[in-house]
């Protein structure tokens, strides 16, 4: 049995991941953590990851990078694994939680969604076998409640492409302002806001005369926190280091 505490609770992704383990056999919420206490179920809601009432076996993090600080502190501190599912960290935050998996198991992917890193794997053999020849366009669309953009999702996109292209390119983020033709070597970045649109990415390589789009949509918030919570199971008892979606679909 895995016991989990979920910190950013009473938000709508961690009412998600609570419904997602109360139909497990495997694991079970003991606490929750989040500015708002109010508890909807049989486990303690706290402000702080200071103050939960017993030690889990793993933290999910669906909060806010602002507490980010406060969730390491606890973790480093009492060997806690922590499967983090928030984004819009900087990269001296990203830089903070590569340092802690040196000391603590940490679950860490901009989207823990099964289709979405299949949507990695395609979009990485794609830009293998297409190279240079295809130019390459990354569309992301969410709910209008979304604040970072891009969205971590199209930035994981973006890097696992570049990485298969000895980082020979550079990203393009607007383009209002760029009257100039596209260079080759610009992977472009375009997001859209809207309505309730829980998360669909498209990846698209613009060729001579053919277009391939490779595409992913997630139609409820429930698939990461499917994903989440098969993380946080399988980070238990693990070992310290850096964990991502990769290794748990390759397992």
């Amino acid at each position: 049995m895995t016991n989990i505490a979920i910190c950013g609770a009473n938000g709508k992704m961690g009412k998600n991941i609570y419904n997602c383990i109360k139909e497990r056999e495997d694991c079970n919420t003991v606490a929750g953590v989040d500015i708002f206490t109010e508890q909807y179920a049989d486990f303690p809601i706290v402000k702080t990851p200071a103050e939960l009432p017993v030690k889990p076996d793993v933290i999910i993090d669906f909060s806010n990078p602002a507490l980010l600080d406060g969730l390491l502190d606890y973790c480093l501190s009492t060997g806690t694994p922590l499967v983090i599912g928030s984004t819009g960290y900087s990269d001296e935050q990203i830089a903070q939680i590569k340092k802690a998996a040196g000391q603590i198991p940490v679950f860490f992917t901009f989207n823990m969604s099964l289709g979405i890193n299949l949507l990695v794997n395609l979009a990485k053999k794609a830009a293998a076998v297409l190279g240079d020849q295809f130019d390459i366009e990354i569309v992301e669309k969410h709910h209008n409640q979304k604040i970072d953009a891009p969205s971590g999702t199209a930035i994981m996109l973006a890097n696992a492409i570049n990485e298969t292209l000895d980082n020979s390119k550079h990203y393009v983020y607007d383009r209002h302002s760029r009257r100039q033709k596209r260079e080759k070597s610009e992977i472009g970045m375009h997001a859209i806001r809207g309505g309730t649109i829980v998360g669909e990415h498209d990846v698209i390589f613009a060729g001579q005369d053919e277009v391939i789009t490779l595409s992913h949509s997630a139609a409820s918030k429930m698939v990461f926190a499917e994903g989440a919570v098969n993380a946080a199971v399988y980070l238990k008892d693990r070992g310290p280091g850096l964990y991502d979606m990769q290794m748990l679909v390759g397992e």
